[in-house]
Formats: C-alpha cells, sequence, structure tokens
C-alpha cells in the first residue's frame, strides 16, 4: 500500500467510528473496490450533510453516530434542495460545482445500498425509501470545458525544457538579494529540478512522486514502478516509463541524495528533504512539492501552474506525438473519456480522436 493510503486508512478508522453503523457497512462494502482516500472522502462527506441534518432540527440525534435508517426515509425533496442550496451559498467555505456534484453522488451512493443491496435479518433493505434516487446529479467534467480552463495555463513546447532550466539555474538571478531563499535554492535546486523535470518527463501525479522509492527506479530502462491511482491492487506497482532529459537529471540527483540530504539507508524515499529540527533527510510530503512548483512558477511567469498543471503540460505534449490509447496508458486513467481533454488542447481534432477508437 501507497504511502499516502496507509495514512488515509488510518484517518478512515479514526473516523469511521463515529459514523452510524449503516455507514460504516457500507465503507466495508466498498472496501475492497476503493482505495482508502476515496473512503476517506465519503466519510468526510457523510460527516457534512448530517452534521448539517442536526443544525437544521431533521433528526433528534445530538451526534452523528446516533442518526437513524428512519431520518433518511423520512426527508422530504426540498430538505435535500436546501442542502444542495447550502454547499453553494454559504457565506465561509463555498463548494464549487464539481465539489457539490462530487457530494452529492457520495450522498447518492450510500442511499443506493442501503436501499438496494444491503439487507436486515428478514432479507428487506435496511433503507425503505430513497429520496436521493429522485436527485439528478449532473456531468460537470466535459474535456472541451476542462481544456478551455487550461489554455494558457500550462507549459507549451520549448516551455517545458525553459521551466526546468530556470529550476537549476535561472531563480538564481531573482533571488540573489535573499541571502536565505538563496541559501535553501543552492541546497534544494537539483533536486526540485529533477522532480518537475520527471514530471513534465512522464507525466506521474504528485502523489505517485511522493510515494516513489529508490529501488522504485530502473534507470537502464527508464522505468519507475509505481502505485497508480485506484488500482485495486495494492501489492501490484504498475511500470510507468519517463523521456531520456529525466534520466540525466535522476542520475544526477542520486549523487547528491545521501550526502547532501544526511539520508539515512533506512529511509526508502527517492525524494527527501531535512525537515525543521531534523539532522537527517526524510520523505517529502505532497504539500512540499506542491508548494515548491508555485514558489518557482510565480517567479517563471506563470503564477497558475501547479504540479497537477505540470501533468496537463506533459500530456499535452505526449498526446501530440501519440494516439488517445497510448496517452491513456501513460498516464495511467480509468477511461479515455478523461484523456479526451488533451484532444481539445491541440491542434488535434475529436473527429481525430473519436476514429481512432475504432
Amino acid at each position: 500500500m501507497s504511502i499516502q493510503k496507509t495514512i488515509d486508512r488510518k484517518k478512515l478508522d479514526e473516523r469511521i467510528v463515529r459514523m452510524p453503523g449503516y455507514v460504516q457497512q457500507f465503507i466495508d462494502y466498498k472496501l475492497p473496490d476503493l482505495s482508502p482516500s476515496t473512503l476517506l472522502e465519503y466519510v468526510r462527506d457523510y460527516e457534512q450533510f448530517f452534521g448539517w441534518l442536526i443544525a437544521e432540527g431533521l433528526t433528534s440525534a445530538a451526534v452523528i453516530g446516533d442518526i437513524t435508517l428512519y431520518d433518511l426515509e423520512v426527508l422530504h425533496m426540498e430538505s435535500i434542495v436546501a442542502y444542495r442550496l447550502h454547499l453553494t451559498t454559504r457565506t465561509e467555505g463555498t463548494n464549487s460545482k464539481v465539489t457539490v456534484s462530487r457530494k452529492m453522488s457520495s450522498l447518492r451512493s450510500l442511499f443506493h445500498y442501503l436501499s438496494q443491496i444491503a439487507e436486515d435479518e428478514n432479507f428487506y433493505p435496511l433503507l425503505k425509501r430513497n429520496i436521493m434516487a429522485k436527485v439528478e446529479i449532473k456531468r460537470i467534467h466535459k474535456p472541451k470545458d476542462t481544456a478551455a480552463k487550461l489554455k494558457g495555463k500550462i507549459l507549451e513546447e520549448e516551455e517545458i525544457t525553459e521551466f526546468i532550466t530556470y529550476i537549476a539555474e535561472g531563480y538564481r538571478e531573482d533571488i540573489q538579494d535573499n541571502k536565505q531563499a538563496l541559501h535553501a535554492f543552492e541546497l534544494n535546486r537539483e533536486r526540485d529540478a529533477c522532480i518537475a523535470s520527471l514530471i513534465l518527463n512522464s507525466g506521474l501525479r504528485v502523489s505517485e512522486i511522493v510515494n516513489l522509492n529508490v529501488n522504485d527506479l530502473d534507470l537502464a530502462n527508464k522505468l519507475l514502478y509505481v502505485f497508480r491511482k485506484g488500482h485495486n491492487d495494492e501489492t501490484f506497482k504498475t511500470p510507468v516509463y519517463f523521456r531520456e532529459q529525466s534520466k540525466d537529471d535522476l542520475t544526477h540527483y542520486l549523487t547528491l541524495r545521501h550526502t547532501r540530504y544526511k539520508t539515512p539507508k533506512r529511509e526508502k524515499a527517492l525524494f527527501v528533504t531535512i525537515p525543521n529540527g531534523s539532522k537527517e533527510g526524510k520523505r517529502m510530503t505532497k504539500r512540499a512539492i506542491q508548494a515548491m512548483i508555485i514558489k518557482y512558477a510565480k517567479r517563471f511567469g506563470k503564477p497558475y501552474l501547479t504540479v497537477h498543471k505540470l501533468r496537463h503540460s506533459f500530456a499535452t505534449d505526449y498526446y501530440l506525438q501519440n494516439d488517445i490509447y497510448k496517452t491513456k496508458e501513460q498516464l495511467g486513467h480509468a477511461s479515455t473519456e478523461t484523456t479526451e481533454v488533451y484532444a481539445h488542447l491541440t491542434d488535434k481534432t475529436m473527429s481525430e480522436a473519436i476514429e481512432r477508437r475504432n
């Protein structure tokens, strides 16, 4: 199991005990098919919904764990509409349409399980009436719309190499007068450039970068073995190729990893840092890598650039030389529908992409 999944499984176990028994039963049912990270999001969504039920007086329960199936059975459609409105209009932490759609979908999955799959001792459904069956959840993610939002916010063509070079060398000129920033840059520039290079030359997700261990790397064949998102077999690592430029960057970084970061032999992480107050190298966190890319992107003149947009940058460039199926496999997408966004980001037309399916 990956590092992040292990962390999320622990968080899931801690939070699920505060849920009603029927939610725990649903999570157990889904556990073989969904990752702990996904199920943790489900539980967070249920915590928010049940907390709202209590706040609105739609249940007599004082705590979430005491909310009954009957409380769910007697909900009116106006209550569901009110909750959706609450998610979209509350003054603090207003949710995007995509987030609202996901939260409603989480609820529908739970209600469907309780009304169509789970049974009591007499073989009757646990939930006699499913109000969520009446709720239409519109598809939010459309490849064409996603592509439009990405236009101008990713790296294109020669910018890919320029950004890696900027991290390795160019950033120095922009911080010459800041001794503290300059010291941190000189310490980490090879590592930081290597991370950016690997994403821009393989399309790995930030979580996949974080989870990489030294023994996952096969430099000779330009291969990495990674835990892919959504893969049901948590013992299987998928081989992912990377380009020649990353081979050079990785080779250089590996010569520095042990000595510069005082990395102990027991630390298996590929990318390490020395946290404040520590004397030895430890695995970098997802947040640290995200913040690092944003820092360089702002100085580079691409303030909207993020780690995930580096992945989009690679995918767009890769798609120009390959078909939709190869792009799907390289990125680890579950279906070509997700990959179609890159057809809109290139000069290739959707009709060409569709024809390639035949």
